[in-house]
């Protein structure tokens, strides 16, 4: 878990990464991917039944079980629900709806493991420290330690968080490539298309009044 491939393997995109499976069982996006596929940056994982899978970039990997989903970004693996191990040189931290885990030394090895089971995260530390960070379900930023109760898991140490808000964010991305759709030429005509007939209903009609039980 500790090999990291040379930036040579990976995508030109500075955002990419590599994700190697079995083969099938699974997805990207929310279609199916070959034993090796490029990802990029807010692309949505998921692994079914017996279906584990490896994401590698440089100075990071993460090996990721079955019946898992996340999302992958640059800086951060955004875990759904499911488990995870991640291996990092570069600060690689997971994210768990309002709790964050972070390696202590951002720049030192760490190896440390995420499960999120049942509003349940517990993580380990094999390697090294790292920190979690829990914040309220109203806080806008996860990631910022100043306003988050924070704990150290120490290496071989094991501790678990009550997550209360995990999979807020996930759920906007169950519908791959949803930003696309909406900005395709059909969208675009059909939201045009209705502003018209609004308009023009709103020009047409009589001058009664729009009430708030009858449009």
């Amino acid at each position: 878990m500790s090999v990291v491939l040379p930036v040579s393997a990976f995508p030109d995109s500075p955002g990419g990464a590599i994700l190697r499976s079995g083969g099938q069982g699974v997805l990207v996006n929310g279609n199916s991917v070959p034993a090796s596929a490029a990802i990029f940056d807010n692309d949505l994982i998921q692994t079914e039944k017996a279906s584990p899978a490896r994401i590698e970039m440089t100075g990071s990997s993460a090996t990721i079980d079955s019946e898992t989903v996340l999302q992958f970004q640059v800086e951060e693996l955004a875990l759904d629900h499911g488990s995870l191990s991640v291996y990092t040189s570069v600060g690689l931290r997971v994210r768990v709806g309002c709790v964050a885990i972070t390696p202590v030394n951002p720049s030192g090895e760490t190896l440390y493991e995420v499960i999120d089971r049942d509003g349940k995260v517990t993580v380990h530390a094999s390697r090294s420290d790292v920190y979690i960070d829990a914040k309220e379900k109203q806080s806008k930023d996860v990631r910022s330690p100043s306003r988050s109760k924070r704990d150290i898991v120490r290496q071989g140490e094991q501790k678990s968080r009550e997550e209360k808000c995990a999979g807020a964010v996930m759920k906007a991305q169950q519908i791959p490539a949803l930003g696309a759709v909406l900005n395709g030429p059909w969208a675009v005509g059909i939201g045009a298309g209705t502003a018209a007939v609004l308009t023009c209903w709103s020009l047409c009609r009589d001058d009664d009044p729009i009430s708030p039980w009858k449009p």
